[in-house]
């Protein structure tokens, strides 16, 4: 059963992957024929559209997820995962002889740093993609088509239909700028969509690029280094924050969600950008992808100390 709503468009519904993730810690990722000794393992939720929707929760807006899982411990595990966050279910899929997409995740211990293998997602049909029930729809790299689709086939007025934003730090083919509202890759994709250098320069430059290209909105995601944020024909850097990171798990999904939830609660994008470094960061104190996201009075709590404690900054490097 899904969590009830009580009326009303959702701030945002979530479409793309669901995992089920199996994370060990190791002293060093494995080479090839090598055994090594993990920690306990952990089970937790993942997936990068399904990672912001939980985010998103915490932060206190109203979200649902649009996705599928197959009828197996795994895809009641994923749903479950979601109703204890407040997730609504209502276009969670379960499809009968599907498998739900697994992870296996190596987390580095002292790095943070992680690989992953993962099982594929089973697809998502555009028909089942709601249009018009929410503000926003966030997609990742498996959400995207669909979601596009949907979006086309509408014969909703451009007004009632929701603003696309898309997770661009994992390759989407066919992806089109025109159509995208706010798009977040990372630098690095970025930089190598727009065959720029990979240096401050060159990431202003692809900024501007993906903005020419109709992006409404761009905002790259840089790690512990921050973000970049391109507004008002100019790019500005906003900060990373500083914590002791157990493993950076999640961490880029968790900036999609954050940044959607300053947004829905009015911060202009970079100070939205700003408030998803901090949660993002946060969110890096856990192992897994979800448990150490701040809830929404934690997150704006440090979030204002960070503002109230950030120097001046020269011009195009600071919040706005």
């Amino acid at each position: 059963m899904s969590t009830p709503f009580d009326g009303g468009a959702f701030d945002v519904i979530c479409v793309g992957a669901a995992t089920l993730d199996t994370i060990g810690v190791v002293e060093h990722v494995p080479a090839a024929d090598e055994r090594v000794v993990s920690a306990p393992f952990v089970t937790a939720g993942g997936g990068p559209a399904a990672t912001a929707a939980v985010a998103l929760a915490r932060l206190g807006a109203r979200v649902a997820f649009c996705g599928v899982v197959g009828d197996d411990d795994a895809g009641r595990a994923v749903r479950a995962q979601f109703e204890a966050e407040g997730v609504d279910t209502r276009w969670l899929l379960t499809r009968p002889g599907a498998s739900t997409s697994r992870s296996v995740v190596l987390v580095e211990l002292g790095t943070g740093a992680r690989s992953i293998v993962a099982t594929p997602s089973p697809m998502i049909d555009a028909d089942a993609v709601p249009v018009g029930a929410s503000d926003w729809l966030h997609v990742d790299q498996h959400g995207y088509a669909p979601a596009a689709a949907a979006l086309a086939r509408s014969s909703a007025d451009a007004d009632a239909r929701p603003r696309l934003s898309v997770d661009a730090g994992n390759p989407i083919d066919g992806l089109d700028l025109r159509a995208v509202d706010l798009y977040v890759p990372t630098t690095a994709s970025l930089t190598a969509r727009f065959g720029t250098a990979s240096d401050e320069a060159g990431i202003e430059g692809a900024l501007a690029a993906a903005s020419a290209a109709g992006a409404a909105q761009v905002v790259a995601t840089a790690g512990s280094g921050g973000s970049y944020v391109f507004a008002d024909g100019a790019a500005t850097r906003v900060p990373g924050h500083a914590v002791d990171v157990v493993s950076t798990l999640g961490a880029g999904d968790v900036f999609h969600g954050a940044v959607l939830a300053g947004l829905v609660d009015g911060m202009p994008l970079t100070a939205a950008a700003g408030f998803a470094c901090v949660v993002a960061a946060l969110s890096c104190r856990g192992l897994d992808g979800r448990s150490s996201i701040p809830t929404h009075g934690e997150a704006h709590g440090v979030f204002a100390r960070k503002l109230a404690e950030q120097p001046a900054q020269p011009t195009g490097r600071a919040y706005a």
